[in-house]
């Protein structure tokens, strides 16, 4: 259901584009809403490089003037070297980007306007920082509101999973970024110095997967920013948003565990990589404006109602449903906890059965995982899951009285013999219909030289036998009377996990080897319930329309004779929109994912991106290329990446860069 779209609010409000001092002279390009009223407001300050200019600009809109008409500051600034604030890019969550944040919250508490209290919120990479600046505590900085984010950047984001390199997000991610980083200022915000500020920023670009991929175990790099490494530095209180089908859904609950319960609330509804309120599939959506100016209102204006009286965690339990690739809206219901882990919540083992069964999948399983970070598009959830189980070992425990009720991470311990020295075991957990289909829940991997921590590199002693235990994503799920619970074990889940170089598979010995499933006891409560969803009048972008046929979102491609699995995939950046100040956007991206089902070496990852940015009234026209690649052999990661700016018909850059990146982990 769409958000209700509100027009009346407490408050007139006006927005400017201001330019935010830094200590050390930069300015960052900020825009302000800030309600009409002579009384000094709180400010909520989004941060983070997607520029407010063009690509974000109609969230923004969605957002920053619904708070600003309800009594606050709400700022929403470019991280430096991005959109049209000065200086030059740098790696995510560098220490000149949380060092810069900090700089801006105390810009913000020392203006005229503001009350000196700041909060704090974003998605994914705004989410990131939220929580990252609120561990290092600027004392303005009260309350943070983070959606979709990690607080874990190496077990839990795009580039690593289990301790294995995240083929299918290391790659497009890394790709995404190089493209993002070398669109240029917009004149109609930087000036007349965009270009000169455009060449200067080119010139520093260093493709990100060059630093990713030569820290592949959870060193000091990924330390950095990983609020998981000290809670309690954690002063302000923090609302964490998560959706089942998010990638970082996991961060939620570590949160609720391990700050302060008297300052973090949870929620986990049954979305994707999205804002809840924005009705994305899959739904329901939920008033969370509303929820979160409750938040604001308590920590940032003092007001008491009750939002610390709410459930420390409120989540949504789905009920069985088939497979699909997009689902408008899940069945299911709210419920809630108020402590977690929680008492009503029980680990029960399903033992596996059965003689030691050999586990060799071919190269291409994994090819139905669906996309790693859904965004709500038409194929971004697994399909149906019975292709990828008959390329596992499947163990089956039959659902029988009562509906059986999970709730939190899921556990495997496999007892395994391998005769390589490395290899990965890749979990499903699905639920299998009377007629046979089956619907992946969760899902968890482990990299086997990581089973003795992720901070190491501990290589397979040679036909030994090991258990070895991981957790699987978290899930709110229901399994009915009459359904199987299935879980699928792989040796293979391309492309979202790069292949080892030598792994063979793996013996699995039923004996000795268990599913944990954290099942939950309804326990009496008041019903979980919020507001219908809205947002403040929408932007007014513009789609053209056009008579091209659209390519398909998800494409698999077979090689009979070759043995040779391709996947096509269109991120779906946004085609074209021309927005109302008459700036032209034109985003088109394809991702390709190749391997040979029996060859590991094989593996291949590239990724395509053109930019366009368009003025038809003062004549800009900017044309950002790039071509990104990753493939190996049996000692590095070897990468390619190339960049072509052109100002008109002018190239005003044109660079490549090659490099093999030694296999130390992956």
């Amino acid at each position: 259901m769409s958000p209700t779209i509100r027009t009346d609010f407490p408050y007139d409000t006006v927005h400017e584009d201001v330019r935010v001092p830094l200590p050390d002279g930069t300015r960052l390009y900020a825009r302000i809403w800030r309600p009409v009223t002579e009384r000094p407001v709180p400010a909520l300050l989004e941060y983070l490089p997607c520029r407010l200019s063009d690509w974000t600009a109609p969230v923004d809109r969605q957002r920053h003037p619904w708070y600003a008409g309800h009594g606050y500051a709400s700022v929403r600034v470019d991280v430096r070297g991005h959109g049209n604030s000065e200086g030059m890019p740098g790696d995510e969550y560098d220490a000149t980007e949380l060092a810069d944040g900090v700089a801006v919250v105390n810009w913000l508490a020392a203006q005229d306007w503001c009350t000196g209290r700041v909060g704090m919120f974003g998605i994914s990479w705004g989410g990131f920082n939220s929580l990252q600046l609120a561990a290092l505590a600027p004392e303005p900085l009260k309350a943070v509101v983070t959606v979709c984010s990690s607080d874990d950047r190496y077990d839990n984001d795009v580039h690593y999973l289990g301790g294995s390199v995240l083929a299918v997000d290391m790659h497009a991610w890394a790709a995404t970024t190089l493209a993002f980083v070398c669109r240029p200022p917009d004149p109609a915000g930087a000036g007349d110095d965009w270009r000169e500020m455009w060449l200067k920023r080119l010139e520093a670009v260093e493709p990100g997967v060059h630093t990713w991929l030569a820290h592949q175990t959870r060193d000091s790099y990924w330390k950095h920013g990983s609020v998981c490494e000290d809670y309690g530095a954690v002063e302000a209180a923090v609302l964490a948003v998560g959706g089942w089908h998010d990638p970082y859904r996991d961060t939620v609950l570590r949160l609720v565990e391990h700050l302060d319960q008297d300052r973090v609330r949870g929620i986990i509804g049954p979305w994707s990589h999205q804002y809840p309120d924005q009705g994305l599939p899959p739904g329901p959506a939920i008033g969370f404006l509303q929820e979160t100016l409750r938040w604001w209102d308590h920590h940032l204006k003092g007001v008491d109602n009750g939002v610390m009286a709410e459930p420390l965690l409120r989540t949504w339990i789905s009920a069985s449903h088939p497979p699909a690739t997009l689902y408008p809206e899940l069945p299911g219901y709210w419920a809630a906890e108020t402590s977690w882990p929680s008492p009503n919540v029980v680990p029960v083992p399903y033992a596996f059965q059965g003689e030691p069964v050999v586990v060799d999948s071919p190269h291409q399983t994994g090819l139905d995982a669906g996309r790693f970070a859904p965004s709500g598009n038409d194929a971004d959830l697994p399909p149906d899951q019975r292709d990828e189980d008959a390329k596992s070992a499947c163990f089956e425990f039959p659902v029988t009285g009562g509906s059986i009720e999970v709730l939190g991470r899921p556990r495997v311990t496999l007892r395994l013999r391998m005769d390589a020295p490395a290899g990965q075991a890749v979990a499903r957990l699905c639920d299998v219909a009377p007629d046979g289909s089956s619907t992946l829940v969760t899902r968890g991997a482990l990299n086997l030289s990581a089973r003795h921590g992720r901070d190491r590199v501990e290589p397979w002693p040679e036909g030994a036998t090991e258990d070895v235990t991981f957790e699987l994503g978290g899930i709110g799920h229901t399994f009915p009377p009459g359904h199987r619970i299935r879980l699928a074990v792989s040796s293979a889940y391309w492309p979202w996990i790069w292949p080892q170089a030598n792994s063979a598979g793996f013996t699995l010995d039923p004996v000795g080897s268990s599913l944990h499933l954290p099942v939950r006891r309804p326990a009496p409560q008041d019903p979980v319930s919020f507001e219908p969803a809205e947002q403040a009048e929408p932007l007014g972008v513009v789609r053209p329309v056009t008579l091209d046929e659209q390519r398909p979102e998800r494409l698999v491609i077979r090689d009979v004779a070759q043995g040779t699995w391709r996947l096509e995939t269109d991120p779906r950046p946004g085609g074209t929109r021309v927005y109302p100040d008459g700036l032209e956007l034109t985003e088109e991206a394809l991702e390709t994912y190749t391997i040979q089902e029996s060859d590991p070496l094989s593996a291949h990852a590239e990724s395509e991106w053109t930019v366009r940015l368009h003025r038809p009234d003062i004549g800009w026209d900017a044309l950002v290329e790039t071509h990104s690649e990753i493939s190996c052999d049996a000692d590095d990661f070897i990468t390619s990446d190339e960049v072509i700016c052109r100002d008109g018909d002018e190239i005003v850059f044109h660079r490549t860069w090659e490099k093999r990146v030694p296999r130390t982990a992956g």
